[in-house]
Order: C-alpha cells, then sequence, then structure tokens
C-alpha cells in the first residue's frame, strides 16, 4: 500500500460498558484514520476514550464491553471478523505496546520463551531460528546481557526493561500498523529517547504505520504527523500536529498544552536540622545460585551512598532504572536490609528491626508509584486512609478515626463523602491523592515518593505537584522525591542528587543541575530530556 493511502479506518466507532449502575459510553461514534506509513497520535486525559478506542479496534475490549461501527483494515471490518481470522491480524499485521508490561508478561515464563512462542506462530520458525530471532530483537531494543536476559523471568528485569522485551515482541513479525499504547510513560528519558528513535528508524525501514496512544504532548509535538485530541470519548479537536500545536482551537487542548508543572522549591534554612541520614549506605542482593543453581551473582545495588535530608527540604533522586535510586529510599526507611549507618532524628536505626521501627513508622512515610497496586481493592477507601490509625493510635475510637479520614481526604482534595467508595471507582489522579491522603494521616516528617506522578497525565501531574508542594509548606514536611521525571522534579525538589548504577555521580541544588551540569551523564540525562522531542517518527 502506498504512502498516503488510508490503512486503517474508524467510522462512526461507539464502546459501551454494563456496569452495575448502568451501561456507560466510553467511546461516542468517532472517526479516525490511519495513513500508511504515517504517524498517528491519540491524545487526552485518563478516561478520555483513547486506550478504548485501539482496544476496541483491535477486539480487545473487557467483557462486559461492546462495540458498534467500523474498524477497517485494508477493506475488511475488523469488528465482524471470527476469532481465528483476527488473530491472523493481531500481532502479525497489527501490534500493540501496552503500558503496563508486568501485567503483559507472563510470571511463569521466561523471557525468550515469551518471545519465541509469538515468532514460531506467525512466522512458523524452527525453535532454534525463532530463538536467534528473539536474541537480534532484544539486542535491537537494546537489553543489556541479551543472552542472559532470555532466560531472565520479567520479576527480574527493572520497569523499563520489561517494557523494552514488550516492543521487541510488538515488532517481531514486522507490522503494518504498531499501536503504542502509552510505551514510554514508565521509562527514564534517555531510555524514552533511545526507543522513540529506535521506532523512528523501524518506522523507516519497515514502512509501518504508528498509532501513539499518550498524555506526553512534549513527545507528540514532534513525533506525530496528525493528532486526534479526546475528551470524554468524543474528538474535540484533529489536524496536522504542527499546526495543531501552533495553533490549538479549543479550550481543552489549550488546556493541556499548559499543564506543565512549573515554579520551584526554595532551600532550606542554613541552620534546618538534619531529619534523615545515610551514611555509606550499601544494599547488596543475591541473585540465583542454591541447589544445581551454580555460584549466586551479588549484586550490588546501592553503593556506599551518603544522603542528608533537612526539615522542609525536598532532594530529588534521578537516574534510569536499575541506578537504584528506589532501592535507596527503602534502606532509608529501614524497609530493606542494608549496611553503614541510618539516622531518623536523634535514633540511629541502622541495625533497627521490625518491632524497633514500629514506633518511628508513623513519622516515615512511603507512597508508591502505583497507588492501584499499593491499595486494598477489598477495603473502602475510608478504611484505607484510617488503616495505619488502627496501629499508630490504637486508643482512637471509630467516630474520631472518621474524623480523621474526613479532613485528610478534604486537604488533598477528595470529597470526603465519597470514603465508602472502593479503589477501582476513582481515576488514576484520585487514587494518588488517596495513596498521599493515607500517609499524611499519620503526620509524618519524612515522605519517600516514589514515582508518584509517573503514571498521570500532564495536567494530573501538575495538580499532583501543587498538593505536595501546598502540603509540604502546611506541614513542614521533608520529601526525597524519586523520580526519572526532570520536568517534574525541577518543580518540586531544591536538591538533587543523580545515581547510576548505584552510586552518586552528582549532586547539588537544583538550578545548579540543571544549569550546568559537570558530569557527563548527567549531561546525558538533561540533554535526553530535550531530545525526547527532537526526533521524528515519520520520514
Amino acid at each position: 500500500m502506498a504512502a498516503g493511502e488510508k490503512i486503517l479506518e474508524v467510522k462512526d466507532l461507539r464502546v459501551r460498558f454494563r456496569t452495575l449502575d448502568g451501561v456507560v459510553e466510553a467511546v461516542k461514534g468517532i472517526n479516525i484514520h490511519v495513513d500508511a506509513g504515517e504517524t498517528v497520535a491519540v491524545v487526552g486525559e485518563s478516561g478520555s476514550g483513547k486506550s478504548q478506542t485501539m482496544m476496541a479496534a483491535m477486539n480487545l475490549l473487557a467483557s462486559n464491553g461492546e462495540a458498534s461501527g467500523e474498524v477497517d483494515y485494508r477493506g475488511r471490518n475488523l469488528l465482524t471478523l471470527s476469532k481465528s481470522e483476527l488473530n491472523k491480524v493481531r500481532g502479525r499485521k497489527i501490534s500493540m505496546i501496552f503500558q503496563e508490561p508486568m501485567t503483559s508478561l507472563d510470571p511463569l515464563y521466561s523471557i525468550g520463551s515469551q518471545l519465541i512462542e509469538p515468532i514460531r506462530r506467525h512466522r512458523g520458525l524452527s525453535v532454534s531460528d525463532a530463538g536467534k530471532e528473539a536474541l537480534r530483537l532484544l539486542k535491537l531494543v537494546q537489553i543489556p546481557e541479551p543472552e542472559r536476559r532470555m532466560k531472565s523471568y520479567p520479576h527480574e528485569m527493572s520497569g523499563g526493561q520489561r517494557q523494552r522485551v514488550m516492543i521487541a515482541m510488538a515488532l517481531a513479525n514486522d507490522p503494518d500498523i504498531l499501536i503504542a499504547d502509552e510505551p514510554t510513560t514508565a521509562l527514564d528519558v534517555t531510555i524514552q529517547a533511545q526507543i522513540l528513535m529506535l521506532l523512528a528508524e523501524l518506522q523507516r525501514k519497515l514502512g509501518m504505520a504508528i498509532v501513539f496512544i499518550t498524555h506526553d504532548l512534549g513527545i507528540v509535538r514532534r513525533f506525530a504527523d496528525r493528532v486526534y485530541v479526546m475528551r470524554s470519548g468524543e474528538v474535540v479537536e484533529e489536524g496536522e500536529a504542527e499546526a495543531l500545536f501552533a495553533n490549538p482551537q479549543h479550550s481543552y487542548t489549550q488546556m493541556l498544552l499548559a499543564a506543565e508543572p512549573t515554579g520551584s522549591k526554595s532551600a532550606p534554612a542554613p541552620n534546618a536540622p538534619v531529619l534523615l541520614e545515610g551514611r555509606n549506605v550499601e544494599v547488596t542482593f543475591r541473585i540465583g545460585g542454591g541447589f544445581l543453581g551454580g555460584p549466586p551473582l551479588m549484586l550490588r545495588a546501592v553503593d556506599h551512598i551518603s544522603v542528608r535530608l533537612k526539615e522542609n527540604q525536598t532532594i530529588g533522586i534521578v537516574g534510569e532504572s536499575g541506578s537504584g535510586k528506589s532501592t535507596l529510599g527503602r534502606a532509608l526507611l529501614r524497609l530493606l536490609p542494608s549496611d553503614g549507618v541510618i539516622r531518623f532524628g536523634e535514633h540511629d536505626i541502622s541495625g533497627a528491626d521490625r518491632q524497633a521501627m514500629r514506633p518511628l513508622r508513623r513519622e516515615l512515610q512511603l507512597v508508591f508509584q502505583d497507588p492501584f497496586g499499593s491499595l486494598s481493592p477489598r477495603m473502602t477507601i475510608g478504611q484505607v486512609v484510617t488503616e495505619g490509625l488502627l496501629v499508630h493510635e490504637p486508643g482512637m475510637n471509630a467516630r474520631e478515626r472518621d474524623q480523621r479520614a474526613v479532613a485528610a481526604l478534604r486537604e488533598v482534595g477528595l470529597d470526603p463523602d465519597s470514603r465508602n467508595r472502593y479503589p477501582h471507582e476513582f481515576s488514576g489522579g484520585q487514587r494518588q491523592r488517596i495513596a498521599i491522603a493515607r500517609a499524611m494521616i499519620l503526620k509524618p516528617k519524612v515522605v519517600v515518593l516514589d514515582e508518584p506522578t509517573s503514571a498521570l497525565d500532564r495536567s494530573v501531574q501538575k495538580q499532583i505537584v501543587d498538593l505536595l508542594r501546598k502540603l509540604q509548606a502546611s506541614h513542614n514536611l521533608s520529601y526525597l522525591f524519586i523520580s526519572h521525571d526532570l520536568a517534574v522534579v525541577r518543580a518540586m525538589a531544591d536538591y538533587i542528587i543523580v545515581m547510576k548504577q548505584g552510586k552518586i555521580v552528582e549532586e547539588g541544588p537544583t538550578e545548579e543541575i540543571f544549569s550546568s551540569p559537570r558530569d557527563i551523564y548527567t549531561q546525558t540525562l538533561m540533554a535526553a530530556a530535550v531530545d525526547s522531542t527532537r526526533f521524528r517518527l515519520s520520514a
């Protein structure tokens, strides 16, 4: 099919879900087309219907979902094909990369096995030849030690590495169309730039079309030929990328473009007390070994790091996946065994066990990257938020706990009347507010924020950043802010630590690091944050 011809056309697509509260219309009669060889971006906030549009096109809706209209691929309506006919298209002609690779990869099978299976199924190669092709793909997406990683399982790889495996799997059969659903959301800026350049190279080589579903408008601005902006199941604006970004017509598009986290954090007072300190902290993991397993591999994830967090300070910890930044955060909270000295206020907690740490836990809180995974689906959010009070304030009665829940939810911008609802009834941004409320209700002194905004839309990120800054000012909090999103780190932190392979390669005041980074690795991170919007996917 020649460039410029329609390869995929969505006509009057409607997607509905049957729920206990009635029928929810997620996509409301939209029209989208994709030309051969071009890159089309579908953008919008969570709940806009952008992912469900493509899930419907692939006939991958949940069991309570149904789609109507037409999804025309090379003259065939995909919505009317049988399962066997669809399986000749899905994974071969049209491939999809999902946002969360951990839920897409089978934890019981090695990476090599999971790559080999679709290659053999669609291309009929022998096990040996498919294995060679799988190894080539791992090298192509820049997986380190690809021969060893063929034998690894998903849980043994970092988030960025798992996403690269998913990309390799999607590209295994040279598809006509690659649907990429937030494929770089959880990736570091350097890896993100590498992956996007890789996609650009493969697109030019293979002539495939790419449908990019994302909320990262920085990528869309430079990567897409055309853009569809979705809100509440409808396309509110569409057009050539350059024209749309230069002169957005719809107020919603204008809001999205203005949603970059801004502002800066001033440094704490010079005489501010040190609340949390680590000296020569070291964390080593034993990998493999045991009966018939050969000698174990000792991985030093944190290598003699020292850090001092003052009252009302925010230290941003940045680095690529596998750099040890999250491990350092957990070690400082004594959630992982470590060597070295760790002090919290006047307490030396270096060797403190679980029982010794229990009285201090309320003052040392952690907010996770994925609130949906950290919130119990069986508890109402009122119960989730007050769970810590049962441990740390056992004398409080149910009415008092409920009053504290109301106050905590109101402080993070949630309606207290929703406290009897369950986590799945909230959006991603709302769930992150719930996770923050759960930490804040205990009145902590130190909060470790581990990638708290990485999976959120830019507009929601801005809201969460503003909320965290407001809470810090109100409660004199100290934050360790772990992130690979340099725009968010710049808005949040007054001091930055740059980590690589378990070591600190550079540290200093935020503006100093951003304006004149000294280490070549820091320079690479900063350049990648800019360059991720420089390369065009389409030739």
